[in-house]
């Protein structure tokens, strides 16, 4: 980061910085896999698996058929708003964005997750999407999730398109993340960051 580089645009990670979403992942991911017959534990996916793209931890669980992978996607996003009662947003970083926002900042979700998984927690948690300037806990400027890009965390491609998409710059960019994934990407990308832990 420049020295003495105004900061114009905050990008933050969802699962797991501005949001607690752990438990509600989880629980999705197995009962949409236990409808299907296969055996996973909230611990197993928890300790393995949490923060992977779907289809590469789907992959990785050992489900070779692409289809099926998929299926299996739709039916966890479908199940995911029955646990959203264990959903906690993460309110010191929240209000520190609003009042970024206020005073003439930027601020964009960057997250590997499904843009419908993202937009029904965020939804559910009182936060709009861009535009929704009269959501209950107000909105941010922008999303990019993982179908925005070829390359997901932890290559930087995610944020530096937040950037270009904003005109801003590394220097003028800080970035909030929980895993280990995420701040390489961070890392990567030029950009200030900061390690959240919820």
């Amino acid at each position: 980061m420049t020295p003495g580089a105004r900061i114009r645009l905050l990008l933050l990670d969802f699962d797991g910085t501005l949001a607690d979403t752990r438990r509600a992942n989880t629980q999705a991911y197995v009962a949409a896999l236990g409808e299907s017959g296969y055996t996973l534990t909230e611990e197993e996916y928890a300790e393995r698996w949490f923060g992977m793209r779907c289809d590469e931890f789907l992959a990785r669980y050992g489900i070779a058929d692409p289809a099926e992978r998929e299926r299996l996607r739709l039916r966890k996003i479908a199940l995911y708003p029955r646990f959203f009662d264990t959903l906690r947003l993460n309110r010191p970083l929240w209000a520190f964005c609003r009042a970024f926002r206020a005073r003439g900042g930027r601020v964009w979700i960057v997250s590997t997750g499904s843009p419908d998984n993202i937009l029904n927690a965020m939804r559910h948690l009182g936060l709009g999407a861009p535009g929704e300037e009269q959501a209950p806990e107000g909105c941010v400027d922008g999303i990019l999730t993982g179908a925005d890009v070829e390359r997901p965390k932890p290559a930087p491609e995610c944020f530096l398109e937040a950037m270009r998409r904003e005109g801003c710059t590394p220097a003028e960019t800080l970035i909030f993340e929980d895993s280990a994934i995420g701040l390489e990407a961070a890392r990567r990308s030029g950009a200030g960051y900061f390690k959240v832990e919820l």
